[in-house]
């Protein structure tokens, strides 16, 4: 401990974890202890704090911009444009024409992507709509994510070039727009797109604001993080706000086995509402 830049300790780990559990519900396991100090180091640089107690006793004093601070460092933001494209695949070739005959009366979608992180996942789910479903149809796409940093990135939907590599070449052109000089290397995704989707921060084990239903939820790669207990109460929520046979889309390492029965498989990490 003495070569450490901060004081900490395996309390310190404790009482911050169990923060981290109350705030956000996901639940680190021992092996993340050093994770944890990494990612709060720079917390504790920034507020020329030299030790971990003492920013755990400013945070239980903190009720706004640090508490908010804490949480966007504890939040795992990987993601990319189409990952995971199987997923995507049965979105065009699939689900999107089965719901666009089952709703052409309607000509009404919404779309929930849950954990949207820098907004990758649901411009991703619009451009494919946009190739599918026709223009004049009322759709739309709600993004949260607990950390109010990546939605300010997401909202700008300006990107480094490289972070498009997966996007198919149809797509390319269609979508994005490449910066030129000071924003030369970055692409910005296309108005029209972005005018699809709402970001607004939520935080999963809260109060849900919503008040309509939605027809499919991507909820990918973030159950992970919860315990049993808290990933069981979140696939009844889930089931709750989706409309009869709504779908819900989860990550490659996630699935809904002894958790639930609101929902039956349909194919690999795609599930179905069962009533």
């Amino acid at each position: 401990m003495s070569q450490r830049e901060f004081h900490y300790t395996r309390e310190d780990f404790e009482l911050l974890r169990k923060l981290v559990n109350e705030h956000t519900g996901i639940s680190l396991s021992d092996h993340k202890q050093e994770m944890l100090y990494s990612r709060l180091s720079r917390r504790l640089r920034a507020l020329k704090l030299d030790s971990f107690a003492s920013y755990y006793r400013l945070l239980q004093g903190d009720c706004g911009d640090e508490l908010m601070q804490f949480i966007n460092a504890m939040t795992t933001n990987l993601t990319a444009f189409f990952r995971e494209p199987h997923h995507f695949d049965y979105l065009k070739n699939e689900l999107l024409p089965r719901l666009k005959t089952q709703h052409a009366i309607t000509r009404k979608l919404r779309i929930w992507s849950a954990g949207c992180a820098s907004g990758e996942e649901p411009y991703s789910i619009a451009m494919v709509i946009k190739e599918v479903i026709p223009p004049d149809w009322d759709v739309k796409i709600l993004a949260t994510d607990l950390d109010s940093a990546v939605l300010e990135k997401a909202k700008m939907g300006i990107y480094l070039e490289e972070k498009i590599n997966n996007v198919p070449k149809t797509y390319l052109s269609q979508f994005f727009k490449r910066g030129t000089g000071a924003q030369k290397g970055k692409v910005h995704i296309d108005p029209e797109l972005q005018k699809m989707v709402t970001f607004r921060p939520l935080n999963l084990i809260h109060t849900w604001p919503m008040r309509g239903q939605f027809d499919i939820i991507f909820c990918r790669n973030v159950i992970i993080y919860f315990d049993k207990d808290t990933q069981t109460h979140l696939f009844e929520r889930f089931a709750n706000i989706l409309v009869p046979n709504g779908y819900l889309f989860v990550g490659h390492s996630e699935n809904l086995f002894k958790l639930t029965t609101r929902f039956r498989l349909l194919k690999q990490t795609i599930y179905i509402k069962s009533e």
